[in-house]
């Protein structure tokens, strides 16, 4: 299933600069009952990506849109992108630019019970992202760096990847956001150099403030992630995974991380 600019159709225009230049952004969007979840959120993030990128975007039409589209899908995973639109070759923006808007639907990912359960292992990703702060914590269209990390590991031992900066610090999941529990404190990686700021990671934020849990974002060392007390993965398609194991770590999966599993649970259910 999927609609361009609010129509049934099988593709983009082959000129568009989404595809020649990633010229643009995207959401992932878990749909129940035809209702999206985390729907503020996800539109909050794209108009804040699209003023960035100095995209021109419409938030009630999107809007509009994303709720027909899911109330037909029903259920699954509802994909929103908005390019720049066509353009001729080169890379200067065109003047004015016709923004497009992509969805595509799809049924959510089969992800094993055990993972959110018993916790997973992480791999430890050689590639680095680069460190661009005007992009950084928007979802742009350009994913080469989680390619290129996903493609490290074939063992399926190996739920999810760690990925680090070019400094070494310690930034998030190929797909997921990163927090740790060090002595009672929530902490998450800092985000003003690159990254992605997730709904879910957002959203986690703040039911843990109103939880009366202390949140810090900053730096984090891979030396001081592998002396936290407790290990966690989020996003908005799965929830929460406790980390159970990199390389030679082992954590158990502590109290915090199965309270904030309960405080979201409400977003995962299939009502």
């Amino acid at each position: 299933m999927s609609w361009l600019n609010g129509q049934p159709c099988d593709g983009l225009p082959v000129h568009d600069r989404g595809l020649a230049y990633g010229d643009g952004l995207f959401e992932t969007i878990r749909v129940v009952g035809g209702r999206v979840r985390l729907l503020e959120r996800h539109l909050r993030r794209l108009e804040d990506g699209c003023q960035r990128l100095a995209i021109p975007v419409d938030t009630d039409q999107l809007h509009n849109e994303l709720a027909q589209f899911c109330q037909a899908l029903g259920q699954g995973v509802a994909k929103l992108i908005v390019t720049r639109g066509t353009g001729q070759r080169g890379y200067a923006p065109p003047q004015p630019c016709q923004p497009q808007r992509l969805l595509l639907g799809s049924p959510l990912p089969a992800y094993p019970s055990q993972h959110a359960e018993s916790g997973i292992r992480i791999f430890s990703c050689e590639t680095r992202l680069a460190e661009q702060p005007r992009l950084a914590g928007i979802k742009h269209l350009n994913r080469l760096e989680q390619v290129l990390a996903r493609a490290e590991w074939h063992d399926p031992a190996f739920a999810e990847g760690l990925m680090r900066d070019i400094s070494g610090r310690v930034v998030e999941g190929v797909f997921s956001n990163l927090f740790m529990v060090v002595g009672g404190e929530l902490l998450t990686a800092s985000l003003v150099r690159c990254g992605v700021a997730g709904v879910m990671r957002a959203e986690i934020m703040d039911r843990a403030s109103q939880q009366g849990l202390a949140v810090i974002e900053s730096d984090i060392s891979y030396t001081e992630l592998l002396q936290a007390d407790e290990v966690f993965l989020c996003n908005s398609l799965y929830g929460i995974w406790p980390v159970t194991g990199l390389a030679e770590r082992v954590w158990p999966v502590g109290p915090l991380t199965r309270k904030l599993q309960v405080v979201v649970a409400d977003l995962l259910s299939d009502s």
